[in-house]
């Protein structure tokens, strides 16, 4: 498994091929440990620099993995141990989330977000599907496919930026975390339909059977998980094991987000409802802390992993340049605008809030483009116009956030530091 790219690979420069020189010296242990040290800094150091320009951390990280990755310096390439990585960062970025939302939060907004969700799928959908199928050049399936790819929603970068801000009890924010839980499960869906019509069948019963057991899990951990785990976490904190609560919490956490991944709905969908689950433990202020200096470290991987898979190449055709450039503008409207109609009914501010939250499509867009060439049903173009949708679509989404939240007062404190800042305040 190579990590790092060697001297004799095509397009290396000066620099790239002093570090493949140093990373020949090294064995396989040490590429690896080579590119997790250099993912790291870069994403820290590229989050200071947009910290001081009073920009989100999260632009730098992901920018960091442009630079470092194979769009552009070729130091540190997409492996296995990259991506293990990023997932669970965003599993940790998620559980922390929920950490932060009780059961009765997301009931509060069930109804919005539900709307929210639908109509965040609909109107994707249909743009994305309309816009290829008058596109020369291109088959019908994988018309349905960029449609697929437009739907889908990262939480993740959303929760970040506004976990960062304190943000994350706000009721737009809320809003967004729930519809997002239901995004997936109708993406899941989607995604279910779409596949299978590229294997030339669609099995309906399969298809609900599944949707079935994922509605079931995700109702039945918000309605009964938080009272379940609350009487389970008062006797494990008895345990003579160091962090009983913290080992509990790992367990529930990565418990929930394999059974997620089993029955069909991305793994941080269960991670998150593992958080919302925990959310009224005893010692959840401390719980959260711990967990969060979990978050802060892996998370920048799940950043500089989006970043490492934009790949440049694709606009030196001035065709596909075109296509990419009206594939992103589409997918930060429609998603906007679907999202802020279903919201509509909580104000015109809280609205536009919402669709800005919705907007990035980060690493699940990526998923759907890779199953489509997986299965032959999309070109490397379409696969290429979907990464530089996914990519930019999380790009862009922090600015917008942070200027649809501007001057909203802190809910929270701000990126995981209440026992940070109890201990200097």
């Amino acid at each position: 498994m190579r990590v790092c790219e060697s001297a004799s690979d095509k397009g290396t420069n000066v620099s790239g091929n002093l570090l493949s020189t140093l990373r020949l010296s090294a064995g396989d242990h040490g590429k690896v440990l080579l590119a997790l040290f250099i993912a790291l800094v870069a994403a820290k150091l590229m989050a200071e620099v947009f910290e001081r320009l009073r920009q989100p951390a999260v632009v730098g990280e992901i920018i960091a993995g442009i630079m470092v990755g194979p769009a552009l310096l070729n130091w540190v390439r997409p492996t296995d141990v990259v991506d293990a990585l990023a997932e669970i960062g965003v599993i940790f970025l998620l559980f922390t989330v929920g950490l932060e939302t009780r059961p009765s939060d997301i009931f509060k907004v069930g109804g919005t977000a539900t709307i929210v969700a639908v109509l965040g799928v609909v109107v994707p959908f249909i743009a994305g599907f309309a816009l290829l199928s008058v596109w020369p050049g291109y088959s019908r399936i994988e018309a349905i496919f960029l449609g697929a790819a437009m739907v889908a929603t990262s939480v993740g970068i959303t929760a970040r930026v506004l976990s960062a801000m304190g943000l994350i009890s706000a009721e737009a924010s809320r809003v967004i975390l729930a519809a997002a839980v239901i995004d997936d499960v109708i993406g899941l869906l989607v995604l279910a339909v779409v596949s299978s019509m590229a294997t030339g069948s669609v099995n309906y019963l399969h298809i609900v059977v599944t949707a079935g057991i994922a509605i079931l899990f995700t109702v039945i951990t918000v309605a009964f998980g938080a009272r379940v785990v609350t009487r389970v976490s008062q006797p494990v904190q008895a345990l003579k094991i160091p962090h009983p609560l913290l080992i509990f919490a790992l367990v529930l956490c990565f418990g929930f987000a394999a059974l997620a991944s089993l029955i069909g709905i991305a793994g941080l969908v269960g991670a998150f409802l593992a958080g919302v689950a925990l959310s009224e433990s005893t010692d959840g202020t401390k719980l959260h802390a711990q967990s969060g200096a979990l978050t802060e470290f892996t998370t920048p991987f799940f950043l500089v992993s989006i970043g490492m898979k934009l790949n440049l190449s694709i606009f030196l055709s001035a065709r596909t340049l075109g296509l990419a450039a009206t594939v992103i503008v589409l997918a930060i409207i429609t998603k906007f605008i679907g999202c802020a109609i279903g919201a509509f009914s909580m104000g015109r501010r809280r609205a536009i809030q919402v669709g800005a939250g919705m907007i990035p499509r980060g690493e699940v867009g990526i998923v759907v483009a890779q199953i489509g060439l997986g299965l032959a049903a999309v070109s490397d173009s379409i696969y290429g116009v979907v990464l530089a949708m996914a990519v930019t679509t999380t790009l862009a989404a922090p600015p917008l956030i942070k200027l649809a939240f501007a001057g909203e007062q802190p809910t929270a404190a701000p990126a995981y530091d209440e026992e940070l800042q109890q201990r200097i305040g």
